[in-house]
């Protein structure tokens, strides 16, 4: 079991009571999902270029990704409807957790000048987006095996009903936001 999952179960739960006055254990927010997504808009041209973002990403979350397909044509980007154009991984139990705990611990605090992640990141539903601009950031990452530095998103997606609620659940699990 990983160390985030044991942290949520009891110090976090105890702290959330406390701070929003729950009145049953199940009302108190959790973390559902982390969706990680890259968008590879290069891959027009070049399919190569998707697959070694694919192994990337698998490499980083542990997990099988999928290839994302455009939903309809854009002629300025020059993308056709059902074109591969990116990929993504939804990470949920036990894998969530430890991809949350590489993420706060190690991948963050790797960031060049990092001064914390944005705090406005919330969507009003309570799920916070979050956008790396290197891949690299990741221990998992050999750096001379990169070909091209990408970026990705990564949306965590919980069961809070406010952005405060979500807020205060992402900060007890160690999320380093700005002043």
């Amino acid at each position: 079991m990983s160390r985030l999952k044991t942290l949520y179960t009891d110090e976090i739960v105890k702290a959330m009571i406390e701070k929003f006055g729950y009145k049953n254990i199940m009302e108190v927010p959790k973390l559902d999902k982390i969706v990680v997504n890259m968008g590879v808009g290069e891959a027009k041209e070049n399919a190569k270029v998707l697959e070694s973002a694919v192994s990337d990403m698998e490499t980083i979350t542990g997990q099988k990704a999928v290839i994302t397909k455009a939903k309809k044509s854009v002629a300025n980007f020059k993308i056709r409807e059902g074109q591969a154009i990116g990929c993504k991984t939804t990470l949920r139990g036990e894998k969530m957790y430890e991809f949350a705990d590489r993420l706060i611990n190690l991948a963050l605090p790797r960031v060049r000048d990092f001064r914390g992640v944005n705090p406005n990141g919330f969507d009003g539903r309570g799920n916070y987006s979050l956008g790396i601009k290197e891949q690299i950031i990741f221990p998992e990452i050999e750096y001379d095996k990169v070909d091209k530095v990408r970026g990705m998103d990564i949306i965590f997606v919980t069961t809070a009903k406010t952005d405060e609620e979500a807020r205060e659940l992402l900060r007890l699990f160690g999320m380093p936001y700005a002043k």
